[in-house]
């Protein structure tokens, strides 16, 4: 109950930003037929040198920080213990899914557009976001499971809280997928599936909040601590791709697009890189407390 009451705030904001995008609908300056379902805000709008630079800029940089990622935490994988070690073995297959990801899209970016009298113009071909939600498709569950290895749960619970975070965590991603087809063509249905993946988002916040409250206070001091945190740096990081979903619907320029990239973008490298990398060492400080030899070898290096 005290958690429900704290994700109140956050139903909240969301409502008011259905009401505000209602109105929004009546000012849209897109009429209603003169596109496809299925497009993506990006594709409506011509981009000057600098804003197309910005976008295809920070989606290479997303890529390149996960090849980076990827490195690291192979080359950690030996100093924790096996019974946590695929926390980094799932952090590299996450770092591989997001890699392709982002390269992905920034290859359509440059296919999407073309440099015609100083501006940069939609081609024959569209840019996507749907790459990024089957990417999620891949990601989310494995994130979530991640929290499960790494606190140690016993197989019943484990395949308990397993089950819940990927059911919930799919429903999320699929449903937000559905609401991004609409997003130029019918604000209705994708504020309706904005809402509902909102729905599955803090289902699985409350099951996450259980579990780490529930199982922490078993942990010893210092990784206690950091598990409390990490409830709030992913409800921070992960609030970041609403924000992001929402943001061309309620600031329809080229700003409000490159915006949302850097958001986008933002949010994979903090919730998956920083995230895992937060997780690695989680694992590794209780492959120490477990006297993991390996762990304990290398533990002057940090």
């Amino acid at each position: 109950m005290h958690l429900i009451k704290r994700l109140i705030p956050l139903v909240g904001i969301t409502l008011i930003i259905l009401i505000l995008g209602t109105q929004v609908q009546a000012f849209t300056v897109f009429e209603a037929g003169r596109f496809p379902e299925g497009i993506n805000f990006e594709n409506l709008f011509t981009y000057n040198p600098l804003q197309y630079a910005i976008v295809s800029n920070v989606l290479t940089l997303g890529f390149a920080v996960s090849a980076v990622a990827l490195v690291y935490f192979l080359a950690t994988l030996r100093n924790i213990s096996p019974r946590y070690r695929l926390v980094s073995i799932l952090s590299a297959v996450v770092m591989v899914s997001a890699f392709l990801e982002l390269f992905r899209l920034e290859q359509n970016w440059r296919d999407a557009f073309v440099f015609t009298d100083g501006l940069w113009r939609l081609g024959t071909d569209v840019f996507s976001n749907g790459f990024r939600y089957m990417n999620w498709s891949i990601d989310v569950p494995i994130l979530l499971l991640q929290l499960v290895i790494v606190l140690g749960l016993t197989q019943n619970r484990a395949v308990s809280y397993a089950s819940q975070f990927i059911i919930g965590g799919l429903l999320m991603v699929w449903t937000g997928y559905m609401g991004q087809f609409y997003e130029v063509t019918n604000l209705a249905l994708f504020w309706f599936w904005g809402m509902v993946s909102t729905v599955f988002y803090i289902y699985v916040l409350v099951v996450l909040w259980e579990l780490i409250s529930k199982t922490a206070v078993n942990l010893p001091s210092n990784i206690q601590e950091m598990m409390q945190n990490i409830r709030w740096y992913i409800l921070i990081t992960w609030t970041l791709y609403p924000i992001a979903y929402v943001l061309p619907v309620l600031w329809s320029t080229q700003s409000g697009i490159v915006t949302r990239q850097i958001i986008f973008t933002v949010a994979d490298i903090t919730t998956k890189v920083i995230y895992g990398a937060i997780l690695t060492y989680i694992a590794r400080q209780r492959s120490e407390v477990e006297n993991y030899g390996e762990a304990l070898a290398t533990a002057d290096i940090r």
